[in-house]
């Protein structure tokens, strides 16, 4: 049997960044996403009502930093005062490119920082 507590020592110990890759991986390869009170939740089979959840208007967005543009420094500076990043892990970001600055923001949040981030130079999506 695994480690538990060394599991977990190694989990705290990640970053931020480290933390949103291990989301990502999560969801994407295992189905496993997090639910709104922290936990660990199994996602469900889809099927059914998919046209129904499609009319429902989309009330969560993430954005996605496409391309930093001319200006990284600047860029790098408004993800460090948007996601609380520390210099290296903002710098790792910005330079992926597609990856998600905020995830399951408000629409005026996510404007918002959409337009922070264009305003600083880069190019940005809603998803």
């Amino acid at each position: 049997m695994a480690d538990l507590k060394k599991l977990a020592e190694e989990i705290v110990g990640l970053t931020l960044l480290e933390a949103q890759e291990l989301k990502t991986i999560l969801k994407d390869e295992y189905g496993i996403e997090p639910a709104a009170g922290g936990a660990v939740m199994m996602a469900g089979p889809a099927g059914g009502d998919a046209g129904g959840a499609a009319a429902e208007e989309q009330t969560e967005f993430d954005v996605i930093l496409k391309s930093p543009g001319a200006s990284k420094i600047n860029v790098i500076k408004e993800v460090r005062a948007i996601t609380g990043l520390g210099l290296k892990e903002a710098k790792e970001l910005v330079e992926a490119g597609g990856k998600a600055v905020k995830e399951q923001a408000s629409k005026e949040e996510a404007e918002e920082i959409k337009g922070k981030l264009e305003a600083a130079g880069a190019e940005v999506e809603l998803k």
